[in-house]
This record gives C-alpha cells, structure tokens and sequence, in this order.
C-alpha cells in the first residue's frame, strides 16, 4: 500500500498528455515479470521499480494499465513471446542497444543507468580495480566482472551464483568484496542488510548500460508518445530508485576488458563476454552431426548460433567465447572425444542443478538443440589460449 501511495503522490503531480488519442481508452499492456524484484512484482504492495514507473507512465498517457505476466529467465525469448508476440505494448528495462534485437525491438530515451557495483562494508571503498589487490572479490558465475579479473594473480575470485549469494558471502566473512549485479545489491542492502555496505557503480565495457523502454518496431506512435511525456517522470523516476535501493553516484570507470552484455533483459545483469571473432565456418573441418560425417549446414548453425546468442550466452558467452575454462564449450570435444554429442544432448535436457545449468528439455525441441550443436561443432578448438 505504501509504494501505490507514494506513486499517486508523485503521479499527480503530472499532467496528462494534451493531445487525444483514439487508443487512450485501451490499457497500456506491460510485460512484466512477477518474481523479480526489486525491479517487478505482482504484489500490489510491493510493484517494483519498472512496474511503478509504467503505472506513473500510464497515468501521463491518460491510459489505464494491464499487465502479461512472464518470466524474464529466458532472456531474448521473453521478449519475442511477449513484446514481438503481441501480448503486450511496452517492456520496462531492455539495454538500449540496436545490437540488442534490434531493428525488430525499438527504444525509447534511456530513464536509467544499471550495471554491475562494487559492494563492501562502510567505509572501506574500494575506489577502483587497484583497491581489489590482495582481496577476495565475491563475483558472479560468468559476469563481466569474472571475465574482467579471470587474468589478475593479485585476486582472489570467490564464485557465487547470484548476487544473493554474493552478499552472503560478504555477510558470512568469505569475502572482503562483492563485484555484482548493483540494483539487486542495492535492493539487498536495503531490505536484508540494513543499509550497511556501501555500494559503488562501475562502468566500462560489459559492465554498464542505458536502462530504457522496449516497443515493437511497429509501435513508433506510442514510442514517441512514451518519450514526450518522460522528461515529466525523471523526479518520480528517481524517488522510485531510491525508493527500491537502485545504487546511485558517479561511477567507478574501469577500462577495457569485457565485451558489451549479450543478454540483458527486464532487469537482468548478464554476463558479458570477450569479444572474440568465432572461426568461419568455411574454415571449420568436416565435423559429425547427428551421427553423420558431414559439415554442418549454413542454414542449421545460423539459427543454432541465434538460440545460442539469444539464451545460452548468458553463461558460456556470446558466440560461446568465454575465458572460464570450465564453462567453455569451445573445449567439448576436446574434453568428451567421441562422447561429445550424447554429454552435450544429456546435460542440455535434464541439466546439471547443482552447477547452475537449467534443464532445457522444455524449452526447446530436439530440432532447436540439434541446430545448437551444429553451431557448437564450428567453434571447438584444443585450448582457449
């Protein structure tokens, strides 16, 4: 009740827009996620700060607001099902990056930045990449922070799956640095830890970005009108990040390193990746696919490498580059030999929970994982040096 209250405050303070439209009386639809705070919630007592600034923007459109309800964990295919499947007009929190769908999702003005921060306890700022010498950094199973320090002997990396874990480990002593995902640090520090880390942005490539709203390609109409009435939200926009614990201040820059994120969505820090070029296929050697001795079709690896990129790149890199050895795939077959199709078939249906790896078997269909495989095929190597 108190986060609607403290909207209707601020909202009201904003005038609708003066223009009529014909759609005003149809509800602004927003794809949302319902378990992802402190960026979304179904709970009306508790919305999330995407969810109040879209009831904040519906209320400047002179719409009221409904909402489709999807889980973000898929990244890239959430976005397709719901924004480009027409379940819905607007997605809060996308990257604003043409790279990111473009030109099928277009954006309006960035209302934020987010990225990854550096968390300690007060008083100990750490300042920048020299002030994590002879620590133990807590950071996120392959983040662009794992990826920043992978090389440096002067760190002592402590992985952890989720920024959750990052600040246990903080809390719990295992610790002395947390280099995670800053909005739900903030949101942690503020509900869990009472406030008692200090908690510094960073930006750099792969470890920051414009937070902005996401449109199908065919709705500049509403874009524009989303981007008209913005200016007028920046003082509600603000009190909500406060509101929600989002990290504020300049930002600590850290220089070249890691690869801008390939799979950022409602919210979702990913793990950005160096950004080598992958082997062209028409270099790559005749490889088995599907038991048969032939290189893989142009047509298959192309829509493999897409699912890949889309979802898989989260963890393993975009393209599969990655600079943690255990999570490389481009060392399947140098690993398993002739065993490589049945590992990567099993491990891809049912998982490995234990090492954060999802079971897949629902998602998609054999087909998708064959075309998966036959991309994985292009980039084997002996070794990621």
């Amino acid at each position: 009740m108190a986060g609607l209250l403290a909207w209707a405050a601020a909202s009201a303070m904003i005038a609708p827009v003066a223009t009529v439209h014909a759609d005003e009386a149809q509800p602004l639809r927003l794809c949302a996620d319902p378990t992802n705070l402190p960026f979304s919630s179904d709970s009306p007592s508790q919305p999330g700060f995407y969810v109040e600034i879209a009831q904040a923007l519906a209320q400047a459109l002179g719409r009221p607001i409904a909402y489709d309800w999807y889980k973000s964990y898929f990244g890239k295919r959430t976005v397709r099902v719901t924004l480009l499947g027409k379940q819905c007009d607007a997605m809060i929190g996308l990257p604003r990056s043409e790279d990111f769908m473009g030109p099928a999702v277009i954006f309006s003005a960035p209302f934020a930045k987010e990225g990854y921060a550096l968390v300690a306890a007060k008083g100990q700022a750490v300042g920048g990449i020299a002030g994590l010498r002879a620590k133990r950094v807590a950071v996120q199973f392959a983040s662009t922070p794992q990826n920043l320090l992978a090389g440096r002997d002067d760190v002592q990396m402590v992985t952890v799956l989720s920024p959750e874990e990052g600040m246990q480990a903080l809390d719990q002593g295992k610790a002395d640095v947390a280099f995670i995902w800053g909005p739900v640090a903030g949101w942690l520090n503020k509900t869990t830890y009472n406030d008692r880390y200090q908690i510094e942005l960073t930006e750099g490539e792969g470890l920051s970005w414009d937070a902005a709203i996401g449109f199908a390609k065919t709705s500049t109409e509403l874009r524009d009108r989303v981007d008209a009435v913005l200016p007028q939200l920046q003082r509600t926009i603000g009190e909500l990040a406060v509101k929600y614990g989002l990290p504020g201040g300049e930002p600590i820059r850290f220089g070249a390193g890691a690869a801008a994120p390939a799979e950022t969505t409602t919210g979702m820090g990913s793990g950005g990746q160096t950004g080598v070029q992958v082997t062209e296929i028409g270099n790559v050697a005749a490889s088995e696919v599907k038991g048969d001795a032939a290189a893989p079709a142009a047509e298959a690896v192309g829509t493999g490498k897409e699912i890949f990129n889309g979802t898989c790149a989260h963890c393993h890199g975009p393209d599969a580059i990655q600079s943690e050895r255990k999570i490389d795939l481009r060392l399947l077959r140098h690993r398993y030999g002739d065993d490589m199709r049945q590992t990567f078939w099993t491990t891809v249906h049912e998982g490995r929970p234990s090492k954060g790896m999802p079971a897949w078997k629902e998602v998609f269909t054999d087909d998708q994982f064959d075309n998966i495989y036959s991309f994985l095929l292009t980039v084997q190597s002996e070794s990621n040096d």
